[in-house]
């Protein structure tokens, strides 16, 4: 339950990146917000950080396949399959969070006593 608003965060990343996907189509600018956002993610919550690259990923292609229903916004199969690709720098950002959060503990944390 502490990580609700965590879930919610991510969900909104995501579904913003998928909205920058359909509007702006450029694969490039939607990978770097994904793996942005991947990244903070991971740093805020590193426990399990591939859970953050399965919400924010997923919303990507689950936006294109919404628009390509419903707003009659007419994609090419390449355009719908390249709009999963933010999985990868989903990983990458995700685990990269999480990594600096792990070092910046180890190197901020106080002296202990003996």
């Amino acid at each position: 339950m502490r990580d609700l608003p965590y879930y919610v965060l991510a969900l909104l990343l995501g579904l913003s990146a998928g909205f920058l996907e359909v509007r702006l189509e450029d694969l490039l600018v939607t990978a770097l917000f994904v793996m942005i956002s991947t990244m903070v993610l991971g740093y805020l919550r590193p426990r399990a950080p591939w859970r953050w690259t399965l919400i924010v990923g997923f919303c990507v292609p689950l936006v294109r396949f919404w628009a390509f229903a419903f707003r009659a916004e007419h994609a090419s199969r390449a355009q719908l399959w390249e709009s999963g690709l933010g999985f990868l720098t989903g990983i990458a950002g995700a685990y990269c969070g999480m990594f600096t959060h792990k070092v910046i503990h180890e190197l901020f944390r106080p002296e202990s006593r003996q």
